[in-house]
């Protein structure tokens, strides 16, 4: 993989990770319920999600994912179902006594981590994606181990580190609302964002 060729990549996949997406949004839902942390292993969910597209893609089994529809479709609904009940638990648990930034938490890390993961892998379209892009900007003829660890890479920098700003941003306007609203007020936007993207994954199913 020439220099080149992975600047081009980057380029690429840099403006499609920061368009507004149900990942965006689940991203911003999660730090505003849970803070920087449970924005941070969301983003990880969604990053592994992603990285998992991308070695399907380069060993050739987007034609797999073809013939097994009917189990992605059963990861979309199971995991539509479970960013509905992730947002429903917010929306019903009762108010922390506490108003200290940082300190709601909605889920634990390994929630945040799998919500991510689950909205990521119900796309069963990255993967056609990722098959169709490689092609074009990657002389696939020669790619080895070095060239997929690179690729893994971009894919890491690209998508997480846009993900990243993203709860950076979402931090930031959390901290001032925290000053002129109830904390519970942001945390129960979070939950209906969150049953949003639920309902949006489940819908393509």
């Amino acid at each position: 993989m020439t220099v080149p060729e992975a600047l081009t990549l980057f380029a690429v996949m840099l403006p499609l990770a920061a368009m507004p997406s149900a990942s965006v949004a689940l991203v911003v839902a999660r730090t505003v319920a849970g803070g920087r942390i449970s924005g941070l292993f969301t983003t990880l969910g969604i990053v592994v999600g992603d990285l998992v597209f991308v070695a399907m893609a380069l060993w050739g089994l987007s034609l797999l994912a073809g013939w097994l529809g009917t189990l992605f479709s059963v990861v979309k609904y199971g995991g539509g179902a479970y960013l509905i009940w992730l947002g429903f638990t917010l929306l019903t648990s009762p108010a922390p006594a506490a108003v200290q930034p940082g300190a709601v938490r909605g889920a634990s890390p390994l929630a945040d981590f799998a919500a991510g993961l689950v909205l990521t892998l119900g796309d069963i379209k990255a993967i056609l994606f990722y098959a169709s892009l490689f092609p074009a900007l990657v002389d696939m003829a020669s790619v080895d181990g070095w060239d997929m660890a690179w690729i893994a890479l971009i894919t890491l920098v690209a998508v997480g580190g846009v993900k990243l700003l993203y709860v950076g941003f979402a931090s930031r306007i959390l901290a001032k609302l925290r000053g002129v609203v109830a904390t519970d007020v942001p945390r129960k936007l979070g939950g209906v964002v969150m049953m949003g993207c639920g309902s949006v994954l489940i819908a393509k199913a």
